[in-house]
C-alpha cells in the first residue's frame, strides 16, 4: 500500500484542516494510506510579540517547508491566509480548495451580549484594525497571540472586550456558537486567502492522488487575491486585505490598500474574466499604488 505523509502544525485547526485533506486522499484512492507528521514551528512557539517583529508568515512554514525538501513529509497543509506570498519553485502550492466562509467574526465573553468598548479588541492584525476603526472609532486595540482556544481562555478572563477571528477557523473548530456577529466583506475586507485551504507539494512528484481536489473558483480567487498583495509588497503587518467573488466565469475583486501609517486608506474594485485572475489582481495593486 502507498504511504503519503503531510506535514502540518501541532495545533487543534492545523489538524483538523490536515485531517479534511487525508480523508479525500484516502476516500478517493482506497490504496493509499496517509498519516501525519505533527510538527510545532517557530510561529507556534514565539507568542509574546507580532509576526512582523519576529519575521513574519514564513515561521509557521519554515519546519514544514524543510520537512518536505528532506522527503519526510509528501504535502503540508496550510490555512492559505497564512501562507507567504513567495513560494519557492521547489515547494509549489498544488491545489486550492474550495472556500470555506470567507468573513472575519466577532467574538464576545461568554455571557455577554455587547461589545465591551471600555476594555480592547484583540486582534494582532493591521488589516483588521484599520477597518474596525472605521466601524468603531472610539476602539482600543491589543495584539492578541496564541492558538484560537488560548485567545478565547483569555477574552473570557476578561482582557478583552471582543476578539476579531476568521469564521471559517471557528467554524472548522464546531465554534459557531462563540460568534457574535459576522463581518461582510463590504464592513471588513478578508485577508487574501481566507477560507481557502492550500496543499503544497515538492516539485517533480507525481500527485495524481490529489484529482479533483483542487477547486476552480477557490483557484482563481487564490490567485488573484494572492496577485494583488505580491504586487503591493504585502507582509503580514501590511493593511492589505483582497477578496474575490468568482460568478459565471467572471471574477470581481476588491482591494484595500494604505500606507505605513494606516492614514491614507484606498479601496477599489475590478472584473473580468476568471481566468485572467493574476493579471487582474496586479492591475488592480497598480491602481490603487498610484493613487496613494
Amino acid at each position: 500500500m502507498k504511504q503519503i505523509t503531510i506535514g502540518t502544525r501541532k495545533s487543534t485547526l492545523a489538524l483538523i484542516q490536515s485531517e479534511m485533506v487525508k480523508k479525500y486522499i484516502e476516500d478517493h484512492n482506497p490504496e493509499v494510506e496517509v498519516r501525519l507528521l505533527k510538527m510545532k514551528t517557530t510561529g507556534d512557539k514565539i507568542l509574546d510579540r507580532r509576526l512582523d517583529q519576529v519575521g513574519g508568515k514564513g515561521l509557521f512554514v519554515k519546519e514544514l517547508d524543510k520537512a518536505l525538501l528532506d522527503s519526510r513529509s509528501d504535502l503540508s497543509v496550510h490555512s492559505l491566509k497564512d501562507l507567504p506570498m513567495e513560494v519557492s519553485d521547489k515547494l509549489p502550492v498544488l491545489a486550492y480548495s474550495k472556500r470555506a466562509d470567507p468573513r472575519d467574526a466577532l467574538v464576545l465573553p461568554i455571557g455577554a451580549s455587547e461589545l465591551d468598548l471600555s476594555k480592547p479588541i484583540g486582534t494582532s492584525s493591521r488589516r483588521r484594525i484599520v477597518q474596525l476603526a472605521v466601524l468603531y472609532p472610539e476602539a482600543r486595540f491589543e495584539s492578541v497571540r496564541g492558538n484560537v482556544q488560548t485567545r478565547l481562555n483569555k477574552l473570557d478572563a476578561g482582557e478583552y472586550g471582543g476578539l476579531v477571528l476568521a469564521a471559517a477557523g471557528l467554524k472548522r473548530l464546531g465554534l459557531d456558537n462563540r460568534i457574535s456577529r459576522y463581518y461582510e466583506p463590504e464592513e471588513i475586507l478578508p485577508a487574501a486567502g481566507q477560507g481557502i485551504l492550500a496543499v503544497q507539494g515538492r516539485a517533480g512528484e507525481c500527485y495524481d492522488y490529489l484529482k479533483g481536489f483542487a477547486d476552480e473558483a477557490g483557484t482563481f480567487a487564490a490567485q488573484s487575491e494572492r496577485s494583488f498583495v505580491r504586487e503591493l509588497d504585502g507582509g503580514c503587518s501590511s493593511p492589505i486585505a483582497a477578496f474575490a467573488r468568482v460568478r459565471d466565469s467572471q471574477i470581481y475583486l476588491t482591494g484595500l490598500y494604505c500606507d505605513e501609517e494606516m492614514k491614507d486608506v484606498r479601496k477599489g474594485e475590478i472584473s473580468g474574466p476568471a481566468d485572467m485572475a493574476c493579471e487582474l489582481g496586479i492591475r488592480l495593486a497598480k491602481r490603487l499604488r498610484e493613487e496613494v
